[in-house]
């Protein structure tokens, strides 16, 4: 599977300009907390760097909900960056989970972000489009995933961005999972494009 991902990768990387690529590792970990059946609380810390908005920290805690088929999710992330003021967001999840034959479940996240930064406020709307699917290797079970997110981002008034995922989870005993993937970002806000190579590597942890 990792070698399809790597010829796809190979492919689309010659095609793109040398000049707009930008390479980047993203490492992240999210510790979730299963208050009961229905809610969880989870801490996320992670380098991101979305919408053309330089690279920054994100840390926060959020809420969850589980309402089968949905998932409901509020969180606040304080996101400090190297060269820019810090930036305070308030998140807002609601998540479509439809399971289908052989494995195959669709995940429709809809997610608003509300952000605060030296005194201005921006928004934006992303809604990513998921499909995974569990395979078998005897009695271990990989999930591996591609996803689309377009992102309006209110500074620009437009849909200026587009995400492209392709990665798989990887369960790791009763209590952990590693996300592996790579993304492709075209952002068109501001000119020249931005085009952002991603690798990224995330450890979700579950008590």
């Amino acid at each position: 599977m990792f070698r399809r991902l790597w010829r796809i990768a190979a492919l689309l990387l010659p095609a793109l300009p040398s000049s707009a690529q930008t390479f980047q590792f993203l490492p992240e970990v999210d510790t979730y907390y299963k208050v009961n059946p229905k809610v969880f609380v989870q801490f996320q810390a992670k380098e991101t760097r979305e919408g053309g908005t330089p690279t920054q920290a994100e840390l926060g805690p959020s809420i969850g909900f589980r309402l089968e088929p949905v998932v409901l999710g509020v969180g606040y992330r304080y996101m400090p960056s190297p060269n820019e003021p810090t930036q305070n967001r308030l998140r807002l999840d609601l998540i479509f989970l439809f399971p289908l034959k052989a494995k195959i479940v669709i995940a429709d996240r809809n997610r608003v972000d509300l952000d605060w930064q030296s005194g201005t406020f921006t928004w934006r709307y992303r809604n990513r489009f998921a499909i995974a699917k569990t395979i078998a290797i005897k009695s271990y079970q990989p999930r591996p995933y591609v996803a689309v997110e377009p992102f309006y981002e209110s500074q620009f008034q437009k849909w200026s961005t587009t995400a492209l995922y392709a990665g798989c989870l990887f369960p790791s005993g009763k209590h952990a999972q590693f996300d592996v993937y790579y993304e492709h970002q075209n952002n068109t806000g501001s000119k020249p494009n931005q085009r952002l190579n991603q690798f990224g590597l995330a450890l979700s942890l579950y008590f």
